[in-house]
């Protein structure tokens, strides 16, 4: 590992926009790579434009996903990370990959700990009626599900006049800020 917190070798892995490792690159952290699952994901452009390296490892359909984790590993590897951030990244990863990173996985989730695991989180917050929902980057230790030691949380509140869109932008401003503060502490 990197001596400095700053100087750490990050890999990112992403599936869509982006927006999130924008938020990282423009930090000055160190960002060794993007790994994608979809060729046509906007953060490729945005890695492209960051002059960081990328690799785009689309899944076989009939490939179990062991296999595939264990390809994803693999690539990741080459770029030899202190840490593996997962920030966007919509597949569940299994022990094939995370063996390969033990303490060194870590998730941004758009809800608090123990709050709407999985996909769709902000959404079924507004849906709740709560008044609270938030982020957590957190740890993967194994194949839970948004579950692993928690690293860093910020609540966001929900307003009355909340829409999903509105809701959402704060909870995206919320996790770039989150993000990049919980990368920046790590051991």
């Amino acid at each position: 590992m990197s001596d400095s917190p700053a100087a750490r070798r990050l890999v990112v892995l992403a599936s869509g926009n982006g927006s999130n490792f924008q938020a990282i690159a423009d930090a000055g952290l160190v960002v060794v790579g993007l790994v994608c699952n979809r060729p046509d994901a906007f953060v490729v452009e945005r890695a492209a434009a960051a002059d960081v390296p990328t690799v785009v490892l689309v899944p076989d359909k009939a490939e179990p996903r062991s296999d595939y984790d264990t390809r994803l590993a693999d690539a990741v590897a080459g770029f030899a990370p202190d840490f593996v951030v997962l920030a966007g990244w919509m597949r569940m990863l299994s022990m094939a990959f995370l063996s390969r990173f033990p303490g060194r996985v870590v998730n941004l989730h758009p809800a608090l700990p123990g709050e709407f695991p999985g996909t769709h989180s902000i959404e079924r917050a507004l849906a709740a009626g709560v008044a609270r929902t938030g982020v957590m980057v957190h740890y993967v230790p194994d194949e839970g599900m948004d579950d692993g030691p928690v690293i860093a949380t910020a609540e966001v509140e929900i307003l009355p006049e909340d829409t999903l869109d509105t809701l959402s932008e704060r909870v995206h401003a919320t996790e770039r800020t989150l993000l990049v503060n919980a990368l920046r502490a790590l051991p």
